[in-house]
């Protein structure tokens, strides 16, 4: 339907603000109906001189205003026309989408679903799409930090949703502009440390020792000495399994009931320590479920563990054993922390499956520096004899 003139009030500004790629203009305007909105216009200059192609001088800001401002008292401003959709709608059509047309993973699917049904429909739901705003996200975001009982990265996710509902909105009911990108609704700032606990190798013994059976020991221990997530393992089977070669041939991640590729869409190989083939030698010993296509960790009738049943045990153990309260994926933290000591990064990456380098990264401050600070030593034309005699005296 072709919007009316209508004669509500009608107002702006603009304003500049900083991002990584430069300053940016922005216009924020009031529609008749009483909407605000705000976007981009494009990068800023304020130097001196004629701009560059493309960029606003305050003058050409507020021409570019005046311009919305006035196809919005006519009526003819691109956006104005309702789509007749509310937020819940958009959701639902994103839902649909995602999973039926996309076909992205059910566990992300999962993950959206809960953002959308837990946050987003309880405060967005029945509003009309043309009502939703970049203050009013912003909002929402800024409430979700004040009450602290999110993360910075989950508050980020809930925001990466809400991009994909107005950006799928845009396609289905042509929605003019989407409210939730970062253009206009910051990003909280994501911090990762680095930092994360590991067992040593006596506590690791000890957990051996207090695990419920020797399937959930060699569990533990191959967890630890290979660096395998938790749904490969429980994917594992005994074809995966080259004792002559003494490698875990890694082919398939078991999560949310099925079997798929492992994260990263690789097949990788892990060469096995002494500890890992005597834990998997021990349990192919057994009378039963031996076989080729055989699940290595197995229930009572030969499938699948349960992963919420064995991280219970796992927790059980620790306590058992007196040990800190670490995660079962710590486990894998302590393969990549013990292998970047003495293995090229590189390969570590190869053998950890991971998809991206920067995800290696995180070990290397476990990596040993005798080698750099001899070399800066050297660099730096080593210390003067008095000096250092005299730090070896007082050691």
């Amino acid at each position: 339907m072709r919007p009316q003139p209508n004669p509500g009030r009608v107002t702006g500004h603009i304003s500049i603000k900083r991002r990584k790629s430069g300053d940016q203009f922005y216009v924020k305007y009031r529609l008749p109906n009483g909407r605000q909105v705000q976007r981009r216009l494009g990068p800023a200059w304020t130097g001196p001189g004629r701009p560059p192609a493309g960029h606003y001088t305050r003058r050409t800001a507020r021409e570019a205003l005046q311009a919305i401002l006035a196809d919005a008292r006519r009526g003819t401003l691109a956006g104005m026309e309702t789509t007749g959709a509310t937020f819940a709608d958009a959701g639902a059509e994103y839902l649909r989408y995602v999973e039926q047309v996309k076909k992205i993973d059910p566990a992300t699917v999962k993950d959206y679903r809960g953002v959308i049904d837990g946050y987003l429909l309880p405060e967005f739901g029945p509003r009309p799409l043309e009502a939703i705003t970049p203050d009013s996200i912003d909002a929402y975001k800024e409430r979700l930090i004040a009450e602290g009982r999110l993360s910075a990265r989950v508050i980020v996710r809930h925001l990466t949703v809400l991009h994909g509902v107005f950006k799928r909105a845009k396609r289905v009911w042509g929605l003019a502009e989407n409210p939730a990108s970062a253009d206009l609704v910051e990003r909280p700032k994501v911090v990762y440390t680095g930092e994360f606990q590991t067992l040593s190798r006596d506590e690791l013994e000890l957990l051996a020792g207090a695990a419920a059976d020797p399937q959930d020991a060699a569990i533990y221990l191959t967890a630890a000495f290979t660096g395998l997530r938790q749904g490969e393992l429980l994917a594992l089977r005994w074809r995966d399994v080259d004792f002559v070669a003494g490698l875990v041939h890694v082919r398939r991640n078991y999560t949310d009931r099925r079997e798929k590729m492992p994260k990263g869409k690789r097949v990788r190989s892990v060469p096995m320590t002494p500890d890992v083939i005597d834990a998997l030698g021990r349990l192919k010993g057994r009378e039963h479920f031996v076989g080729d296509d055989d699940l290595v960790f197995v229930n009572t009738v030969g499938s699948y563990l349960d992963a919420w049943a064995l991280r219970r045990r796992f927790y059980r153990a620790l306590e058992a054993a007196e040990l800190p309260r670490v995660r079962f994926h710590d486990l894998r933290h302590h393969f990549g922390s013990g292998a970047i000591t003495c293995l090229d990064p590189h390969a570590v990456q190869s053998y950890m499956g991971h998809q991206h380098y920067s995800t290696t990264q995180r070990y290397l401050h476990h990596k040993p520096r005798r080698e750099d600070a001899a070399a800066l030593h050297e660099a730096f034309g080593g210390a003067s004899e008095p000096v250092a005699s005299a730090l070896a005296s007082e050691g």
